[in-house]
């Protein structure tokens, strides 16, 4: 079954790749299929082989069936024009009240706060429109919800209510479609949002929603709601008094890193607890993940048998438990099918036992591709799948033929007779263990009673630990290494420090689940009861937060690599498979295959070359949304970043930075792992906030500044380059020098310009970029009274960046009379909220007849100068 497995999800590759009609596909399945039928008795291999096609052609099949079979989606285009909606809706999932990142609080100290709701649209505007919308309320300080339950025309003034599973209210807001990056490496947002059938985003203000009698939705879905938000709650009164601190008290970060291992509530977790966990390749613990459903299925199991139920019995326990604790997470999908994976997996071992551990793994993977063949696209599935096989196919024979057979030789070693049925050298390793027993036994100074049990102890016990130990960096080490390609493609990871942080987290991640699930339902009786887990599951979370943040918070924790070209991922591809199939040989098995493995692993970490167009200059404006980030490549491959984008206003997001999760990927699908230097043209947010991760993904070589006032977060910037090594490059107007063989001209700021308390737009630093006859003008944000100073020294520019994202405060036609330029681009968000780019601008651009491009209509826009023409990007949307 596990290679029917493969071949089916092969299929789904030439499904999408490889289209032909599903008529073909149909049509070859039942002829490899009735080929294999009478070749069977013939010729074994031949009707595996043909059996293989037969499932491929089938994978195909259901592929572009289910394709064909996609669900229309309701058109909300109508409603999404920037303006005010009405929206009646009933909550899907509900989110916690939030205070703000930035901390306000008014004269009687309420906080400002955020909320995040999934609600079903019932009415936009009057109308009927079913859709699922993720819905942001926020709030200033002092604002009140308005909420309505009876049939009276005056609300009643309250704090901010929960909004639980089911509740009817109405707003009022903006709604709009979402969008991805328009960048090769972005994630799909947008594909998962509609995984969780989510199809537009709304805003409103906290004070505009009311809430309506009534409910809407399932007895199930309120009664999972209601429990998780009561086994929040007490998780959440599980933590001691601020009074109290020590080893063993568990604080209120504690409990929300109880919450987010145990239920998956994230949303108490600060980004750099997130990071360092990132950084030590202990992600997978700190979110509800298939190995958090793993590790809770393995104690059940384990108590079932220390009870002496017997097999059919545990694994049925077991699998109820799993399922059960996969619903009451509430975390859609993925977590859905780890506990239908693990549970198929159970089953199946019932039939085909240990041996056939493969067989269980396709079986399961085989009907989860079955049920949804788009699923093997989803990087939570390959990583689940890619885990489980590698313990079946690499680990378990690894350790049946090392340390394993050994480990269980210890039991019963006062037992004679059970040396003769083991291996030779299995016996004898326990007649020595005897003979050097006694020994140990003549040298402790005790009663003879006792010498025998002391020196057992003694000599056992920590060979019993070195087994284990040996067991877990086995563990560690294989999902380390088999995991690399993905880790490479997805993540941009290399973990220092994962083998060690793995073997010091996971166990104590398998005493914290147990203990922590026992102190949560033993608080539902008494608090009383709930001390000793409580104080478990304490030392357990300091110990694995002292791990993640001395190890995550060093320099050298991680290395950032580039995206695998194909031909790599083949090979590390092929070193897996090759791995797999060398562990099922017995001479040389162990060193070959976990040195193919190795290799494999190896070859995505390599640096690679990046993809550069020799001997031109490349401008390439990122599309960063509301913001700007503009890479620079000289003609002999040096590298420049302008700007790393942002949000808008000095917003903080919680869980999203433009930095690492849209400008370092694009860089990364580039192959791009260093940049030579980067610029801040000024210390607006959606300009510098992206550079921190930049900066440390990338460590520059040169940060180019011009003046600015000196904010928390450019204090921040500065001493982050610092800490890399990075140096620090002032430049003021008139200064005109090399890069790489271009030549850059500042012509702003100037050196006696004096910044004020708050970043202006005409704090920006402006470069102008020449390589050969052709010209392009970075301009940053600046305004009116910048550019016309501006005008009086720039040159012919055939390249335009326009300046504000096409705001009336610029793009003068005194500058566009000086520069003359051929083509402009404009760095904007889609639906800008400040309605960028301005009308007046596009025309004053159509006038002067520049040709315009746009990230929020292109996406990123590549220009090169070849030194005397400028090439445009090619408009493909």
């Amino acid at each position: 079954m596990f290679f029917a497995a493969v071949a089916f999800a092969c299929g789904i590759l030439c499904g999408t790749y490889l289209w032909r009609p599903p008529l073909w596909w149909l049509v070859g399945a039942i002829i490899f299929l009735l080929a294999a039928i009478v070749f069977a008795s013939r010729n074994a291999a031949a009707g595996m082989l043909l059996a293989l096609a037969a499932f491929l052609c089938a994978g195909a099949l259901q592929f572009q069936l289910a394709a064909a079979a996609v669900e229309t989606l309701p058109d909300i285009s109508a409603f999404t024009s920037g303006e005010e909606v009405s929206i009646t809706a009933h909550v899907v999932r509900s989110g916690l009240l939030r205070e703000s990142s930035q901390g306000f609080r008014d004269e009687r100290g309420k906080p400002e706060f955020r909320q995040v709701l999934d609600v079903e649209s019932e009415q936009i505007n009057g109308q009927a429109v079913q859709a699922g919308i993720r819905l942001s309320l926020h709030s200033k300080p002092g604002e009140e919800f308005s909420v309505n339950t009876s049939d009276d025309d005056s609300p009643d003034l309250s704090p901010p209510p929960p909004f639980p599973y089911g509740t009817h209210i109405q707003v009022s807001g903006k709604l709009r479609e979402p969008r991805n990056y328009g960048n090769p490496g972005a994630m799909d947002y947008v594909g998962y949002l509609r995984g969780n059938g989510i199809i537009a985003l709304a805003s409103a203000r906290a004070d505009r929603v009311q809430i309506l009698p009534g409910f809407s939705g399932t007895r199930a879905g309120g009664f999972r709601s209601r429990l998780r938000q009561s086994l929040l709650s007490h998780m959440l009164g599980l933590a001691s008094s601020p009074q109290k601190h020590g080893m063993l008290a568990l604080t209120r970060e504690d409990a929300g890193l109880l919450a987010a291992m145990i239920i998956g509530e994230q949303s108490l977790l600060d980004r750099e607890m997130k990071a360092d966990f990132q950084r030590t390749g202990t992600f997978h613990v700190l979110v509800v993940s298939g190995m958090n459903v793993a590790i809770l299925a393995f104690v059940i199991f384990w108590l079932c048998k220390r009870l002496r139920a017997g097999e059919i019995t545990a694994t049925l326990v077991t699998i109820i438990s799993s399922l059960a604790y996969a619903y009451v997470t509430d975390l859609g999908t993925p977590i859905l099918r780890a506990a239908i994976m693990l549970s198929l997996y159970l089953a199946a071992r019932l039939l085909y036992r240990d041996r056939y551990s493969l067989n269980s793994v396709g079986t399961a993977a085989l009907i989860v591709l079955l049920a949804a063949p788009p699923t093997l696209y989803e990087p939570s599935f390959q990583l689940t799948f890619l885990s489980v096989v590698a313990l079946s196919s690499i680990l378990q024979p690894l350790l049946e033929r090392t340390s394993q057979p050994y480990a269980k030789s210890l039991s019963g070693l006062d037992f004679t007779g059970i040396d003769v049925t083991l291996l030779p050298k299995l016996a004898q390793f326990r007649i020595e263990l005897r003979m050097l027993r006694g020994r140990l036994a003549r040298l402790v100074p005790a009663p003879p009673s006792w010498q025998l049990r002391i020196a057992h102890a003694v000599l056992i016990w920590p060979l019993r630990m070195v087994f284990a130990a040996f067991a877990l960096f086995a563990v560690a080490a294989v999902m380390q290494l088999a995991l690399a390609l993905p880790m490479s493609l997805y993540f941009h990871r290399i973990a220092i420090w994962g083998v060690p942080s793995n073997m010091a987290v996971v166990p104590l991640t398998e005493v914290l689940m147990p203990a922590g699930i026992a102190a949560t339902l033993l608080s539902y009786v008494s608090m009383k009861l709930a001390i000793f887990p409580v104080e478990v599951s304490a030392a357990c979370l300091h110990a694995i937060t002292w791990v993640v943040s001395h190890w995550g918070g060093s320099r050298f924790a991680e290395i950032r690599i580039a995206s695998p070209v194909f031909t790599v991922a083949v090979l590390s591809a092929v070193c897996f498979a090759l791995a797999m199939l060398l562990m099922r040989r017995r001479r040389f098995a162990i060193p070959l295959a976990t040195g193919t493995l190795f290799l494999g692993a190896i070859a995505v970490s390599l640096p690679s070359l990046p993809q550069l167009r020799p001997a031109v200059a490349e401008i390439t404006l990122i599309d960063v949304g509301q913001g700007d980030s503009v890479l620079v490549v000289s003609p002999d491959g040096h590298t420049l970043l302008v700007d790393g984008g942002g949000p808008t206003g000095g917003a903080r997001a919680e869980s999203f930075d433009v930095g690492e999760d849209v400008v370092s990927p694009y860089l990364w699908s580039r192959g791009i792992t260093h940049l030579d230097a980067v610029a801040l043209t000024h210390a607006h947010s959606d300009h510098l906030s992206g550079l921190h991760a930049v900066i440390n993904n990338f460590k520059p070589g040169e940060l180019w500044v011009g003046a600015n006032p000196e904010s928390a977060s450019y204090r921040k910037l500065l001493t982050e380059a610092q800490a890399q090594h990075t140096e620090i490059q002032r430049h003021s107007a008139g200064e005109d020098f090399g890069f790489g063989g271009m030549d850059v001209r500042v012509l702003a700021p100037t050196a006696e310009w004096q910044p004020l308390l708050k970043a202006r737009n005409d704090d920006s630093l402006v470069l102008d970029l020449k390589f050969g006859s052709t010209t392009a003008l970075l301009t940053g944000d600046v305004e009116k009274r910048q550019e016309a100073f501006i005008a009086q020294y720039a040159r012919h520019a055939d390249l335009l960046k326009v300046a504000h994202h096409g705001s009336a405060t610029s793009t003068t036609p005194e500058l566009l009379e000086a520069v003359e330029p051929k083509y402009a681009a404009i760095s904007v968000g889609a639906h800008s909220i400040f309605g960028h780019p301005k009308p007046a601008v596009l025309s004053r651009l159509a006038a002067a007849h520049v040709r315009t491009f746009r990230t929020d209509t292109l996406g990123v826009l590549t220009f090169y100068l070849d030194g005397k023409n400028v090439l445009p990007p090619v408009q493909q949307r």
